[in-house]
């Protein structure tokens, strides 16, 4: 009789072949042991250690705050659980834009000091030598096009992407670049549908949306945000899956009325 430490490892040649088979990726967010083992046993594909810790987990208004050390430390906690999904790693703002070098070092430590399987960053082009970089370390790379949280300030927003020609054009355009360097899957953020179809029909490497359709090849959503935990962020593309923060928060409200009504513990629940 197998057990859940028997069960198969995703890797990223199972992305390529679920890719090519057809069938859908699912991947989300984690940052903690306790909740990466419950991502990993419900049969998650890929678990993505998002730099978004540095909202939901730090408090900050953007991803740009969260350090490598943090990072590291995030991920080495998510690796301790997983015994089936493929971890992946964003480097955070500043350890691989316009140095390439810095980019090998920083996925370098991701990779020995937590234990991650890949990693992940965000750009095309501009990003390109970075890529590459770490890629001839033989460490795997997801690329992340469209909306790019780390670059909200030269944006100015957090509407949606490409929905001029130019951009779109542009956005094909990277994606083959990413491919053709060796990336082994890509996420596109809140794009038109349309044009994340066009860049996944395009490209033989899975494209995994957020806010970007249904007919890419799979789907991430930040853990908080579709357990209802977090409820100032609600974008269209967010499916809320549970009222978290309600519920929980009933929990410690129920539980202080008990200690101050003498309630708990109760006999059963003493020495």
């Amino acid at each position: 009789m197998s057990t859940y430490k028997d069960v198969k490892r995703v890797t990223t040649h199972t992305l390529l072949e679920m890719k090519e088979r057809g069938e859908k990726i699912s991947m989300l967010t984690a940052y903690d042991f306790s909740m990466a083992t419950i991502v990993d046993q419900a049969g998650m594909d890929v678990i993505l250690v998002g730099d978004s810790a540095s909202n939901v987990m730090a408090g900050h208004e953007t991803t740009l705050p969260i350090t490598l050390d943090q990072m590291i430390y995030h991920a080495a906690s998510v690796i301790r659980a997983v015994k089936r999904s493929l971890v992946v790693v964003d480097l955070p703002f500043g350890t691989y834009q316009g140095d390439s070098k810095e980019a090998l070092r920083s996925a370098i430590r991701i990779m020995k000091e937590s234990e991650a399987h890949a990693v992940k960053l965000e750009g095309g082009r501009e990003v390109l030598e970075s890529v590459n970089r770490i890629l001839s370390a033989g460490i795997p790379v997801m690329g992340h096009l469209g909306l790019t949280p780390q670059s909200i300030y030269k944006f100015g927003t957090y509407t949606v992407r490409a929905k001029g020609e130019d951009e779109a054009k542009r956005l094909i355009e990277d994606a083959k670049l990413l491919e053709e360097a060796g990336c082994f899957a890509l996420v596109i953020e809140k794009v038109p549908a349309k044009l994340a179809q066009q860049v996944a029909e395009s490209i033989s490497i899975p494209v995994i949306g957020i806010g970007a359709g249904a007919d890419v090849d799979g789907q991430v959503l930040v853990m908080h945000d579709m357990l209802g935990i977090n409820k100032e962020f609600s974008p269209r593309f967010l499916r809320r899956y549970h009222n978290l923060f309600d519920e929980i928060k009933g929990s410690f409200e129920n539980y202080i009325k008990d200690v101050k009504s003498k309630d708990f513990p109760n006999d059963s629940e003493q020495y």
